[in-house]
């Protein structure tokens, strides 16, 4: 692969503070890396092939090597010509390894062809549906619709941009240090769960992980998007917007709840969830509610309280009670 190449990393099983130095590594392969906590990064090794007198699936294979080694943490990794390409070579990838997507268009269309819809970025369930109705439920099939087809379901603007993403057109440079559009959390079964309850007190753990990672970065949220995976590794994604930007953890698992009990999975067995704040913004510029309820403002004053605890202590100092329960 020559020219532009880019690794979408995921490091696995790894603990959250382990996260900066794992993309440390990709940092001793090219200076044009991006982190995406929680456990992810992105890289532009392409001013690097030469320098290493390699190609990118081996520099991939070397990250591996390298990871394991030094952390005993293994990765997945998506190699393609440009960040998208390279972030869907990882869809419906549980495990380790490294993912190739050619370069040639003859083989990004064949990659591209049988992938959902949804796969896309911003493509969520009702805009999936939609395209669905016409039978333009694969990315091949969106790539050959009639520009006027897809003018009709989408409008001119958002069909322009999905065309050219089911095209593999992504412009898009890696740029060291931008800021997140979203900030992620996931937790992973020990094995397919059925029990709801369990769900729940995961959700409850990653709303508080994720609440508590928003305030230390003085950012809000305007909307959470609920990704569930199951055990045949088929995923559901469900999005919502908050009521009002907030890191307050409760009203980030109201949320989490509802949008879990929407999906009626009363009989799913689920292997991990996943919940991503979407719509960042500085908390400074957030307007907020003024509250009546004393209860509300004790339980912020606690939150703030539980964040300099864990600050001092470690991020496990202090959490939510049901979080005690094993998971």
């Amino acid at each position: 692969m020559t020219g532009r190449a880019v690794l979408q990393v995921r490091f696995l099983g790894h603990r959250p503070e382990e996260h900066p130095a794992l993309v440390g590594l990709l940092g001793d392969l090219t200076p044009v890396v991006r982190a995406l906590p929680p456990e992810g990064a992105l890289a532009d090794v392409g001013g690097a092939l030469r320098y290493f007198g390699s190609d990118a699936e081996r520099l991939a294979g070397l990250l591996r090597v390298r990871a394991l080694a030094r952390h005993g943490v293994d990765c997945a990794v998506g190699v393609a010509s440009n960040p998208l390409l390279a972030r869907l070579a990882l869809v419906g990838r549980d495990g380790p390894g490294v993912w190739v997507v050619p370069a040639d268009a003859g083989g990004v269309a064949a990659f591209l062809a049988e992938l959902p819809v949804d796969a896309l970025p911003g493509v969520g369930a009702s805009t999936a549906r939609a395209l669905a109705g016409y039978g333009l439920g694969t990315v091949g099939r969106l790539a050959a619709a009639p520009p006027a087809t897809l003018q009709r379901v989408l409008g001119a603007r958002e069909a322009r941009r999905l065309r050219a993403l089911a095209e593999g057109q992504d412009p898009t440079p890696v740029v060291p240090g931008a800021p997140e559009p979203s900030l992620a959390v996931e937790h992973r079964f020990d094995r397919d769960e059925l029990d709801a309850g369990r769900r729940h007190r995961a959700l409850l753990t990653l709303a508080d992980e994720l609440g508590y990672r928003l305030r230390g970065a003085g950012q809000t949220a305007g909307a959470l998007t609920l990704t569930v995976r199951y055990a045949d590794h088929a995923t559901t994604t469900r999005r919502r917007g908050l009521a009002e930007p907030t890191a307050h953890t409760p009203a980030l698992l109201a949320l989490a709840d509802a949008l879990h009990d929407a999906l009626g999975l009363q009989r799913a067995r689920v292997r991990a969830v996943a919940l991503r704040a979407d719509g960042l913004a500085a908390a400074e510029r957030a307007t907020r509610q003024l509250s009546l309820d004393p209860a509300d403002e004790r339980r912020r004053r606690a939150e703030l309280a539980a964040d300099r605890a864990r600050r001092r202590f470690g991020a496990r100092a202090v959490g939510p009670a049901a979080r005690t329960v094993a998971l």
